[in-house]
């Protein structure tokens, strides 16, 4: 059984550290991210736009530097023309032809940047994206909106925005005539993306905004739902291998066990073979009748042969190389593993008395010790896979004392 322990262990070791690699491997792949900048980044076709209260007879301005490099760079002025002044810097998507298109950003919960302002400033983000029961194609203000605020100074800030805790204003609620508390809104339409200035904005400033490193981080679960079942798949498997090569093992385990304590069983050898020395063979043949007797002990071995404590302890040594309380349970444990096998009425309680064992915890722990199992188990075991225990008879007659040589 130690082998097998030893494989197990080494098995399990095995197990466990695949399942980390695998683990490692594929937490690392759910992990999404996309840069969304330069704008033309991996085939990415957004492109930049400027928007500002002037459709609304305000004469705010706004002016991007250098569109599609790896920073959104926007000057914009606020006025108080408007009755909502407003400038912003927009990344939008097209198909390559100028035509609207749309990005599937479901799998994405995060959106982070870096954010320069001067002078500091409160600013707003809006992810615009497409509702097919209420949007209609090529009218932007009916696209759904939800966004939030972040705020930005001269040295950059490093912003995290989360995707699906945006609100849609409530002026667009109302100029589509929707419930104010219709506030959901997907991801798998976007539009676009816009940067713009806040209610807090400062007016009549010349102001600059800088966003940089925009990307967009997600987890894609499938990763996570094939690494579940990996884990289960190779656990099952290692279960089932455990629990067949466990019986197996157990199994020649024990049947090694019984063959190796045939030759000592006294009912199967000693008490039939002839000894020169009377008082040996008188001590063998004294223990083999009555090891099944509760009170048995040397006291009593040394009363009924009328040897002395030191020969008796002298023939087993010598013999057996035992002592005289390993050798009595050794007789009786061998005796009960033959009876578990081969009579499945009898009790655990039954089979420990007639062996001579008063205490029937005590003979499961003395059985325990000896076979690996306890005799539940064993019995369990061995009407499952017989094990070849020799089946001799419970006794034989001891041969007189004068038996010729």
């Amino acid at each position: 059984m130690q082998q097998f322990y030893k494989k197990a262990l080494l098995a399990l070791i095995f197990l466990v550290l695949a399942d980390a690699l695998c683990a490692a491997f594929l937490v690392h792949r759910s992990h999404l991210t996309l840069a969304l900048l330069p704008a033309d980044r991996d085939g990415v076709r957004w492109h930049y736009v400027d928007y500002s209260d002037v459709a609304e007879g305000g004469t705010s301005t706004v002016r991007i530097h250098d569109p599609g490099r790896e920073r959104l760079r926007f000057d914009f002025r606020l006025t108080d023309k408007a009755r909502y002044p407003f400038a912003s810097a927009e990344l939008s998507l097209d198909d390559g032809k100028g035509r609207p298109a749309f990005a599937d950003w479901s799998k994405y919960g995060t959106v982070t940047f870096v954010a320069r302002c001067a002078p500091a400033n409160s600013m707003m983000l809006a992810v615009a994206t497409f509702d097919e029961k209420i949007s209609r194609r090529g009218e932007p203000q009916t696209y759904r909106s939800p966004g939030t605020f972040f705020s930005c100074n001269e040295q950059g800030m490093p912003v995290a925005v989360d995707l699906t805790r945006l609100v849609i204003p409530e002026w667009w609620l109302f100029s589509m005539n929707l419930d104010p508390s219709n506030l959901g809104y997907t991801l798998d339409k976007v539009s676009k993306i816009v940067f713009g200035t806040s209610p807090r904005s400062p007016r009549g400033v010349d102001s600059q905004a800088e966003i940089s490193e925009v990307t967009l981080h997600g987890r894609d679960y499938r990763y996570i739902a094939v690494l579940a079942v990996l884990l289960v798949a190779g656990w099952a498997a290692f279960g089932v291998w455990f629990f067949r090569a466990h019986t197996r093992a157990l199994t020649a385990s024990l049947d090694s066990r019984m063959k190796k304590d045939l030759p000592l069983v006294a009912y199967r050898q000693l008490t039939l073979e002839p000894y020169k020395d009377k008082e040996k063979a008188s001590v063998l043949r004294f223990i083999s009748t009555n090891y099944t007797d509760t009170a048995l002990d040397l006291e009593r071995v040394v009363a009924g042969t009328g040897a002395n404590r030191n020969k008796v302890n002298e023939v087993l040594k010598a013999e057996l190389g035992m002592t005289f309380t390993a050798y009595l349970n050794k007789l009786r444990l061998t005796e009960a593993a033959r009876l578990l096998a081969d009579k499945s009425a009898a009790t655990i309680a039954e089979i420990a008395y007639s062996v001579g064992y008063g205490n029937v915890s005590y003979f499961n722990k003395l059985f325990k010790e000896e076979y690996g199992c306890t005799p539940k188990a064993f019995r369990s075991h061995a009407s499952q896979h017989p094990i070849d225990a020799g089946h001799p008879p419970a006794r034989q007659p001891a041969p007189p004392a004068d038996a010729p040589q």
